[in-house]
């Protein structure tokens, strides 16, 4: 039983920041990898960002590279996604995921998302 908990949506002006928050409860994931991914209404979902637990890579959509940056603490077992220079478009629901290895195709625990909303 593992368990994602989200927070730190909201609503934010263009240019805005916002830094979301994933807390797995149940277990750690430290040999696998923790992600960020987004769905706007009536849009497909997609990746955002990924980052390995063990050593720390990263990985990036290119909509959010240079704006996101994607980190996890050891300590709190969390992971974040610093969110600056928001743009209408980021407007979603943002989900973290998981996954046991790294070596797993899908991910395949997901919090219950959290909304973020950019005004123009």
């Amino acid at each position: 039983q593992v368990q994602l908990v989200e927070s730190g949506g909201g609503l934010v002006q263009t240019g805005g920041s916002l830094r979301l928050s994933c807390a797995p409860s149940g277990r750690t994931f430290s040999s696998g990898a923790m992600g960020w991914f987004r769905q706007a209404p009536g849009k497909e979902r997609e990746f955002v960002a990924a980052i390995v637990w063990s050593g720390g890579n990263t990985y990036y959509a290119n909509s959010v590279r240079g704006r996101f940056t994607i980190s996890r603490d050891n300590a709190k077992n969390t992971v974040y996604l610093q969110m600056n220079i928001l743009k209408p478009e980021d407007t979603a629901v943002y989900y973290c995921a998981a996954k046991t290895t790294v070596y797993a195709t899908e991910y395949d625990y997901w919090g219950q998302g959290t909304q973020v909303t950019v005004s123009s």
